[in-house]
């Protein structure tokens, strides 16, 4: 019988991803399953667009600011949860990398039972040419995966 206690929510803070979280927070409950909130900031930033360029100290000062923006928004998302789910436990984790490897690394490292994740759904050439996520995630995991469609 399938009864996670490693539940891992990727998160881009969006409507999506909170429903995903709500999702996991239900199945959690249910097996007494502790949930890690992720967010991966993407170090794809271009850093040269066209003929400007920006400085690597801007660069590390952006990096910098996502890191603390990032914090803060995984720490509102936990406080409105925990206030009706204090009996799950939630732990937050901001890593700075490519989305989906991050998320692979995490389910290994953490050893996690479950990945619950959203879709936004992308379709046609775009879909095709570059994947997403959510995709490269169900392909590679090692554990069942859950996607929720937006």
């Amino acid at each position: 019988m399938f009864a996670p206690k490693r539940i891992l929510v990727p998160t881009d803070f969006s409507e999506y991803s909170d429903n995903a979280l709500r999702y996991a927070i239900d199945i959690a409950r249910q097996y007494a399953a502790k949930v890690f909130l992720l967010h991966v900031i993407d170090e794809n930033i271009q850093q040269c667009t066209f003929e400007y360029c920006l400085t690597d100290d801007v660069m590390k000062q952006i990096e910098q600011e996502g890191k603390i923006r990032s914090a803060d928004k995984l720490r509102e998302e936990i406080e409105r949860v925990e206030k009706n789910n204090a009996d799950v436990a939630i732990e937050a984790i901001i890593k700075h990398g490519i989305p989906y490897d991050d998320i692979l690394r995490e389910q290994e490292e953490k050893d996690i039972d479950l990945i619950v994740i959203a879709s936004h759904g992308r379709t046609g050439i775009k879909r095709i040419l570059i994947g997403s996520v959510a995709e490269k995630v169900i392909r590679a995991a090692k554990c069942p995966v859950m996607l929720l469609r937006s």
